[in-house]
């Protein structure tokens, strides 16, 4: 298993990369965990991998940035037709979601300047913004007092001096923090702090 099968002409093996990855993507609903029964079928009905080195794949699209679906796709077409059949096999495996994404943009697109939709989002906006407030302050409650259940101190000036910068910056420097910035300068503090 995982060589193209003798005697195939080229050409059918990317038409089957493209068919067997375009019904996981077409068929495989629950996220990417709910795919791997598909993956599993498709992937040892044409051959293309043992059961334990798809085992093994699997373990290797867990620990890879991207979705599992299709790091796999990315990795049989590879393995089954070079450069050409892991662009087929990934285009294959993300097309049906592409399609569904398109037409969904195009019923919303007809109702979106609809009163009532906009009422809906309009009312939907503070519920998103009170839910993100509760999630940070939490965090943020949760990270000062730790799992001793006190108040820590080196917790407390990492949260002043990051609270102290991002309410600062703007009234000094007439611009806000980047977030990236100021997710790098908690980085480097918590070295700082944590590492003497």
């Amino acid at each position: 298993a995982g060589e193209p099968a003798e005697g195939r002409a080229e050409g059918v093996i990317y038409l089957d990369l493209f068919l067997g990855f375009l019904r996981v993507g077409c068929f495989a609903f629950g996220g990417s965990y709910g795919a791997i029964p598909l993956i599993r079928d498709v992937v040892l009905s044409y051959g293309w991998l043992t059961e334990d080195s798809l085992t093994n794949m699997i373990a290797v699209s867990e620990s890879t940035p991207g979705p599992i679906m299709v790091n796999l796709a990315t990795y049989v077409g590879s393995r089954q037709g070079g450069i050409l059949g892991a662009i087929l096999a990934t285009f294959a495996v993300v097309l049906p979601s592409f399609v569904i994404i398109l037409l969904v943009f195009a019923a919303l697109k007809a109702v979106w300047a609809h009163p009532v939709t906009q009422a809906a989002l309009g009312g939907l906006t503070p519920c998103i913004i009170g839910i993100v407030m509760a999630t940070g302050l939490t965090m943020i409650l949760s990270n000062l007092v730790g799992t001793a259940g006190h108040l820590g101190w080196r917790e407390a000036a990492l949260t002043a001096v990051l609270a102290a910068v991002l309410f600062g910056a703007k009234p000094l420097f007439k611009r806000s923090v980047s977030p990236i910035a100021l997710i790098l300068l908690a980085a480097v503090l918590g070295m700082v702090v944590y590492g003497f």
